[in-house]
């Protein structure tokens, strides 16, 4: 047993020093490829601000573009979710919710300017939550009855078609408060987090996008929330009460095993979660004690606390959505109570170290992106 232990804990050395070295290897990289990081303003007229990122990582502001549509709530997550603004496949495309007028935008990218392309009923009230793969994307409504709606994206002109027969309630009725929909990265399968029911929803996707062979597991912990896949059908979900994330894996026919259940990182109300680029590390942001913590990602998709404190954004900021840049070399993190967005270099160790703000950012903002 004692021979078995240090083979284990040689693999681990091993693995996290070839984690260290991809992660080095993509900063590298990361100094001469600056981008853009994307904020929803989630207001009457809902837009988009947009923050050049330089190649060190730092932000400044550069312009707002409005989704033709209209924002609701108030407050540091007035829609309760992650996933209100996501980037689309290449980073040519944001696909916003706006929960006040009930419909989902298109918007290009082009440099460090947007365009509208097209919006789309988005099949319910309130859209909380939206996600894509290929030309295939899913919209959850967390109003009325909470559902799911299913669109195919026109590839030249990125217009919205609704697909017939998508519309599904979820499960758990109108107590079912959604925290996240996303697919898999093989297209496989749809998933859906229960924050009022602790459970969560999984669909399989047929080729012509139709949610099939639909599940509910309860959920490892309580409150599940955010979500992100790594490889192929891995999720990290994360639970707000306690602050902890679980790993699962899927299987051919949609159901999620558990592989790491409920891991604490002793922080409160900890609500989204990044993996880097490589499936090495995830940032998870514990709004209710300022914090930001990490996590460890072994091969198999089993999780371990690396840091409970990886950063500091301080008491009452509320640090809530958040994203990497392509390359995972920074990541960027909206304080809900400060109305700014801050900076951080991801270190080849996994942690972080605070480079610099920028303002701007309205209350009842919800949802950022980042390239």
């Amino acid at each position: 047993m004692k021979g078995r232990t240090a083979i284990l804990r040689c693999a681990v050395g091993l693995f996290a020093v070839a984690a260290l070295a991809s992660i080095a290897s993509s900063a590298a990289v990361s100094q001469d490829d600056p981008g853009a990081v994307y904020v929803l303003t989630n207001q009457a007229t809902n837009s988009v601000l947009v923050f050049a990122r330089a190649a060190d990582g730092t932000l400044s502001f550069s312009g707002s573009f409005v989704t033709g549509g209209a924002g609701a709530g108030t407050g540091v997550d007035p829609l309760g979710s992650q996933g209100s603004l996501v980037l689309g496949r290449w980073q040519r495309r944001l696909f916003a919710v706006n929960a006040g007028s009930n419909d989902v935008s298109v918007l290009a990218i082009d440099g460090l300017s947007l365009h509208l392309l097209d919006r789309a009923p988005s099949g319910g009230t309130m859209p909380v939550s939206v996600a894509d793969h290929g030309d295939l994307v899913y919209v959850v409504n967390g109003g009325g009855t909470p559902n799911i709606q299913g669109f195919h994206v026109e590839p030249s002109s990125g217009h919205l078609i609704q697909i017939p027969g998508s519309s599904q309630p979820l499960p758990g009725g109108v107590t079912a408060g959604p925290g996240q929909i996303g697919i898999s990265p093989d297209g496989d399968v749809l998933l859906v987090t229960e924050k009022g029911t602790n459970q969560i929803d999984t669909w399989t996707l047929t080729d012509d996008g139709l949610p099939v062979n639909g599940k509910v597991i309860a959920s490892h912990g309580a409150v599940p929330f955010g979500f992100t896949f790594v490889r192929r059908g891995v999720a990290l979900i994360t639970e707000a009460k306690p602050s902890a994330v679980s790993s699962y894996e899927t299987n051919d026919e949609g159901a999620l095993n558990l592989i790491t259940g409920t891991v604490p990182d002793n922080g409160a109300a900890n609500c989204w979660i990044e993996a880097t680029k490589n499936n090495r590390y995830a940032f998870v942001t514990n709004t209710g004690s300022g914090t930001i913590s990490s996590y460890l990602i072994t091969p198999d998709g089993s999780l371990s606390l690396l840091n409970a404190v990886a950063a500091v954004t301080g008491p009452g900021t509320a640090p809530i959505d958040f994203a990497l840049s392509g390359d995972s070399h920074f990541l960027f993190v909206r304080l809900g109570t400060k109305g700014t967005v801050a900076a951080f270099r991801v270190e080849s160790d996994g942690g972080l170290t605070a480079l610099s703000t920028v303002g701007g950012v309205p209350a009842g903002a919800q949802g950022l992106a980042a390239r």
